[in-house]
């Protein structure tokens, strides 16, 4: 990939993604895949007059060594340098970036009941940073290819080659043309007016329904709104979360789902795919699934906490979204996750309440937004999928007919 281009990816980045302020603290999550690039986007974030940039490296091979030969209570535990990250991050209010690259079956073999114990001890450990920073501070989630991510999406292609096509699926999918800047101020624009025009239908409950048997009605928070593309820090640094993005997405009502859904796409969950799997809900919580592949897993990502059997996002998607239209399945959340509509199990969020910046994050769970320690996307939407909005007064709108906006 010609660098000009890979230079444009780090500026859109630094500049538009995590929109890096002078002075600002920044952290790199990356893998080993894309070290140059990395340099890049180290170099654009200085540019930006960053403070200083660190960069964290990961290796996934590693990872799975240390589930396979680290006790439980080890796993579990947190040392004392691990704590006093999250503590300055919490302090400083870092910009933190992540790049994405791992293997989606990295993981595979690692036992699935050790690593949900670690996470579930480590969790209440960094909960009270986290919430510290919630809507406090700049991130943004991209991507670049890794050999054996890359020969996933096309296992017909030499490594070379495969990681040249999904750099190029990457960049094209996140809109790095000729003016990214530009095309990323018109696709905000084009979502904020799907999203202003949601609000304006005080919508009480949506219904998915589906020929592959989806039928799920799940509701909303009165106070709730629909927000997409670009959002905004509590000191009003406006930023883009995440690189690529097709969605319009809200947090909807606690304990209010009911029916059936099927999963549309694979879920690659901790380098591990899920496959041909649906859930049915009641009283707004999971009541029962299946998965043709990795159920167990499945079942761990449900019964993580108190909140990971509830509902935390609905997101709408149309189907002829420029990843759909790819015709790539990325086996990763970040890209698939925009092909279609997609529902989110744990965590809710709370800038998807009206007046959140002036809310306590417990009068934000009291509305109905969903706590938990995950955040897991799947995706739902299809060709002949239709949404209808039951609004306020009991009139029905059309939404989504056979995949696409009704409007």
């Amino acid at each position: 990939m010609k660098k000009t281009v890979l230079r444009q990816y780090a500026q859109l980045i630094a500049h538009m993604g995590a929109n890096v302020q002078p002075g600002q603290e920044v952290f790199v999550f990356a893998g080993l895949d894309q070290p140059e690039f990395v340099k890049m986007l180290v170099e654009e974030c200085y540019r930006c007059k960053a403070k200083k940039v660190v960069v964290v490296w990961n290796y996934q091979p590693l990872d799975k060594l240390h589930y396979r030969y680290r006790t439980q209570r080890t796993l579990n535990q947190m040392d004392g340098y691990e704590i006093a990250r999250w503590a300055h991050m919490a302090e400083v209010l870092p910009c933190r970036i992540y790049l994405e690259s791992d293997d989606p079956d990295g993981l595979r073999g690692v036992n699935p009941v050790k690593m949900a114990k670690s996470q579930q001890s480590r969790y209440p450990l960094i909960k009270g940073y986290r919430d510290k920073m919630e809507n406090r501070h700049q991130w943004c989630i991209a991507a670049v290819p890794g050999a054996a991510w890359a020969k996933k999406v096309f296992p017909g292609l030499r490594t070379s080659q495969a990681v040249e096509k999904l750099w190029q699926a990457i960049l094209d999918t996140c809109r790095v043309r000729d003016d990214p800047v530009a095309e990323w101020n018109k696709h905000n624009s084009s979502l904020q007016q799907h999203c202003d025009w949601l609000n304006s239908l005080h919508i009480e409950k949506l219904h998915y329904t589906a020929s592959n048997g989806t039928d799920l009605t799940v509701g909303m928070i009165p106070e709730g709104r629909f927000c997409g593309g670009s959002e905004e820090t509590l000191g009003n640094v406006v930023f883009n979360p995440n690189l690529p993005t097709e969605e319009c997405f809200i947090s909807p009502m606690r304990g209010a789902a009911e029916g059936i859904v099927h999963g549309t796409k694979p879920l690659c969950y901790q380098g591990q795919l899920i496959e041909n799997f649906w859930i049915r809900f009641h009283e707004g919580k999971a009541a029962e699934w299946h998965a043709e592949k990795n159920e167990k897993l499945l079942g761990e990502i449900i019964t993580m906490d108190e909140g990971s059997a509830y509902l935390g996002e609905c997101a709408l998607v149309p189907y002829d979204s420029p990843i759909s239209r790819s015709g790539l399945l990325f086996y990763n959340t970040l890209f698939d996750e925009n092909a279609a509509c997609h529902l989110a199990l744990g965590k809710g969020f709370a800038d998807t309440i009206d007046g959140f910046h002036s809310r306590t994050m417990e009068e934000i769970h009291a509305l109905g937004v969903n706590e938990s320690m995950v955040h897991e996307d799947f995706m739902i939407g299809s060709p002949d999928m239709n949404i209808d909005a039951v609004c306020s007064g009991g009139s029905v709108v059309p939404v989504f007919r056979n995949g696409n906006w009704a409007r």
